[in-house]
C-alpha cells in the first residue's frame, strides 16, 4: 500500500433477495466505508446489493471502482455513476483486477457468482498466496448452512480447521469491518505477481 486510502472489495449479489436486512446491511457497509475513509472495489453493477453498497459508498464521497465484463455490462447494468467503471474481456480478468485493487475482502449475501469469488480468494489465502484479510457477513443467518459445511468438512477430515483462521465471521457490520480493516498490513509485500492460478487441497 502507498499513501492512498485502503480499499475493500465487496462480493455480493446483483439481486436484493427476500430479506430487507440484506439491503440494509449493504447500505450500512457503504456508509461505514465513508466514515472510515475506505474506498470500494466491487463487481460494477448498478442493481441488487452491488448497486446498493456502491451507491452508499459513492454518496459518502468514497472512490468506487467497479469491474465487469462486456457481456455482463448490459445484464447487470453497469454502474455509470461511480468513480471508475472498468470493462474487462472475461471473468478471470474481472476477478484478477478486483483482487489486485483490494487490500481486504468482505462477502455479503449472494449466489453462485459471489461464492465463486469468495472461495477463490479464500483458497488463495489458505495456500499463502496473499495476506489480505477476509470477512463473511452472515446477515440474518444467510450463511449458516455454509458454516455448517465448513464444520462438517473439518469433522470428516476433508478440510483443515486452519482455513477458518483466514476468515472474520459475524453478523454485525461494525464488528466485522473493525476486524477486517484492522487486519490490513500496510507493509505487506506485494504478492500480485504470484501465480494465483495455483490450486491445492484445503
Amino acid at each position: 500500500m502507498t499513501d492512498r486510502a485502503p480499499t475493500l472489495c465487496v462480493y455480493c449479489a446483483s439481486r436484493v433477495g427476500d430479506d430487507p436486512a440484506f439491503a440494509a446491511a449493504a447500505v450500512q457497509v457503504g456508509l461505514e466505508l465513508s466514515v472510515r475513509k475506505v474506498d470500494l472495489v466491487f463487481g460494477g453493477g448498478s442493481i441488487g446489493l452491488m448497486g446498493i453498497v456502491a451507491d452508499a459508498a459513492s454518496e459518502g464521497g468514497r472512490r468506487v471502482i467497479g469491474v465487469m465484463t462486456e457481456r455482463l455490462k448490459s445484464k447487470e447494468i453497469g454502474h455509470e455513476g461511480i468513480t471508475d467503471l472498468r470493462t474487462v474481456p472475461d471473468m478471470p480478468a474481472r476477478k484478477k483486477m478486483m483482487y489486485e485493487e483490494a487490500d481486504a475482502f468482505l462477502t455479503l449475501p449472494g449466489g453462485i457468482g459471489t461464492m465463486e469469488e469468495f472461495f477463490e480468494v479464500l483458497t488463495w489465502g489458505y495456500l499463502g498466496l496473499h495476506p489480505k484479510p477476509m470477512g463473511l457477513l452472515n446477515v440474518s443467518g444467510y450463511y449458516d448452512s455454509l458454516l455448517a459445511f465448513f464444520n462438517n468438512a473439518i469433522e470428516r477430515g476433508l478440510l483443515s480447521p486452519e482455513v477458518k483462521d483466514h476468515l472474520v465471521i459475524g453478523d454485525d457490520v461494525n464488528a466485522v469491518l473493525d476486524a477486517v480493516l484492522a487486519g490490513i498490513d500496510p507493509n505487506a509485500a506485494d504478492l500480485n505477481g504470484t501465480d494465483l492460478s495455483s490450486t491445492g487441497d484445503t
